[in-house]
């Protein structure tokens, strides 16, 4: 056997966070399938976390590898794409028949395919903006909506065309070109203003205080981000169109 084929490995710190976002979908779909529907909402937001980390410790540790990223994107298909689709299903929409399923099936593929596009479009695009909602997002935006209902002891078929319109946009969202800001331009290395660090405090604050509406709200926000800035940049070229004729 080749020398260097036997001493190649893997960066162990990186993955192991990827395998931590992966087990964190995995328990998701468990939880889902079990009833537990307010721990499997949590999950796929810890899972949020774990996908974050992955990712910036292997730029700041040197350690980004091709295994890497295929594994990264293996983990964020389970944990963003089956996962939400599982849990929003069983919660809400299985009593919905051919409806429900369709629903949960078509962000399910958006999932696969917005990752599939990310992948080979990573050096072409620009990296300021996301094409197409993230899938990180659009779960937590599925999954913020089944923690805060379920927090309200409401029952999922209570609301089952809400969760089937929203989880039908979500799907759709993230196939879409809508331009979404990426956060990668934060130099997490460079000083910061003091007011900063309040900022954040806050922001910490705000979300313990209420942990499953605010993180709706944010993502809610978030994912209604990009419509705003497509019909703004619409309209700019518009007036640009009008003002050069």
């Amino acid at each position: 056997m080749n020398p260097e084929l036997r001493r190649r490995g893997i960066y162990l710190l990186p993955n192991l966070l990827t395998t931590a976002a992966l087990f964190a979908g995995f328990y998701a779909i468990v939880q889902a399938m079990t009833g537990r529907f307010e721990h499997a909402a949590v999950a796929i937001f810890i899972a949020m976390v774990f996908d974050g980390l992955d990712g910036r410790v292997a730029r700041m540790t040197r350690t980004q590898s091709a295994f890497g990223a295929e594994y990264d994107s293996l983990s964020d298909m389970v944990s963003f794409g089956a996962a939400p689709a599982l849990i929003v299903f069983e919660w809400a929409m299985k009593g919905m028949g051919k409806w429900g399923w369709i629903a949960a099936f078509v962000y399910c593929a958006g999932a696969a395919l917005r990752l599939a596009r990310f992948n080979t479009n990573i050096d072409v695009v620009d990296k300021r903006y996301f094409q197409g909602l993230p899938s990180p997002a659009a779960a937590a935006l599925v999954a913020g909506f089944v923690w805060i209902i379920n927090d309200l002891n409401i029952q999922g078929e209570v609301v089952r065309w809400y969760a089937f319109t929203l989880t039908l946009i979500a799907g759709i969202t993230m196939v879409s070109t809508l331009p979404y800001w990426s956060g990668k331009n934060i130099n997490l290395r460079r000083s910061v203003p003091f007011m900063v660090l309040p900022v954040v405090v806050l922001g910490y604050v705000l979300v313990s205080s209420y942990p499953p509406g605010v993180l709706f709200a944010l993502f809610l926000a978030y994912a209604l981000s990009g419509y705003v800035m497509a019909a703004w940049n619409w309209r700019s070229r518009r007036r640009q169109g009008v003002s050069g004729g």
